[in-house]
Formats: structure tokens, sequence, C-alpha cells
């Protein structure tokens, strides 16, 4: 029996130990971690949305701390259009979209910026050719084909080209742009 507990024991002092250089690592790493986010969400934003120069997070109220969108300005500090993150669950897990709009709310551009989906099916949802389709589009246009849309599904993998069309449109419709109150109406 006390054989037993002697392995215990060991087992016990060398997981603790495992779990403990395991935290310290992870404190080390995750403001690189998050850092690197941020940075590729910039680089993302600027991408989607080429004609703006400057950001300005804008805030939801009622959710304290989390940016729902950012307002895209020119060098005359216009505005040129708003970027924002549009996510849902996909075939395998979150698809994450950057989205850069016009003033006029007609997107500009799209960016898969996160997804876990099949590789060779889902994940071809990041090819710029898949992305394009979706330049110049409104957000009552976020059908895929199956639906009776405009938007070609990928071969294999409709519902990771539905999961990025009704994220659009449901971020679109929650978010309160500027401009949605001088096109009041139009749908």
């Amino acid at each position: 029996m006390k054989y037993y507990l002697k392995l215990g024991f060991i087992l016990f002092i060398i997981t603790a130990i495992a779990s403990g250089v395991l935290a310290y690592l992870n404190t080390l790493t995750q403001p690189i971690i998050e850092e690197n986010q941020l940075l590729a969400q910039e680089k993302a934003r600027k991408e989607v949305l080429p004609s703006a120069l400057t950001f300005e997070e804008v805030f939801d109220e009622e959710v304290v701390g989390e940016t729902t969108y950012h307002i895209g300005k020119d060098a005359e500090d216009n505005i040129v259009g708003y970027t924002f993150v549009a996510s849902l669950y996909g075939y395998s897990g979150d698809v994450k979209t950057m989205v850069g709009v016009n003033t006029d709310l007609v997107i500009e551009k799209i960016k898969i910026i996160s997804q876990a989906e099949t590789p060779g099916l889902g994940a071809n949802c990041e090819k710029p050719e898949f992305q394009e389709q979706f330049s110049g589009k409104q957000k009552t246009e976020m059908k895929v084909d199956k639906d009776g849309g405009t938007i070609v599904s990928l071969t294999g993998a409709t519902i990771t080209t539905r999961t990025i069309a009704n994220s659009i449109k449901a971020a679109m419709n929650k978010l309160d742009f500027p401009a949605d109150e001088t096109k009041e109406g139009v749908e």
C-alpha cells in the first residue's frame, strides 16, 4: 500500500510542477498573443476599408467594454465607412469575419479572420475568390444561392457560406451606424 501512495505522491508533485510551469508561461505569452490579435485585426480593418487612414472605436453602452464597430476616416477626418467583426457558429466552430462597409452601408470587402472549418471544404472560405463575391452587396443581399440569393456556396460547405452571410446580415441589423439615421426606411 505504501508503494502506491508513494507513486501517487510522486505523480502529484510532477503534475503540480508541470501545471505551475504552464501557468507561468501562460502569464508571459498571453499579453503577446492579445497584442498580435489586435495587430491582425487592425491589418484586416485596413484591408477591408482601404480608403480609411484612421479608425475610431464605437462602443455599445449596453455591452460594457465591447467594441461594436470602428468608424473609418480619411486624411481630412471625413467618414469613409465602417468596419466590424461578424461572428456565428459554423460547421466546426465560430467563423469570424472582418467586414468593411462604405457610408451607404454597401460592403466594400470582407476578410475571414478566424475559422475552424473542415480543411478542403469550409476552410476554403479564406480564399480571395470566395470573399470577393460579397463586395458591392447590401445586407438585404446576404443570401446564399441555395436560399434564392446571389452568393455562391462553397462546394460541400453550404453551412459555412450560410454562416458568413447570416453573420454579416445579423451584425448589420444589430449595429447602429450613423448612416442608418439618414437612411430611414431603406432596408
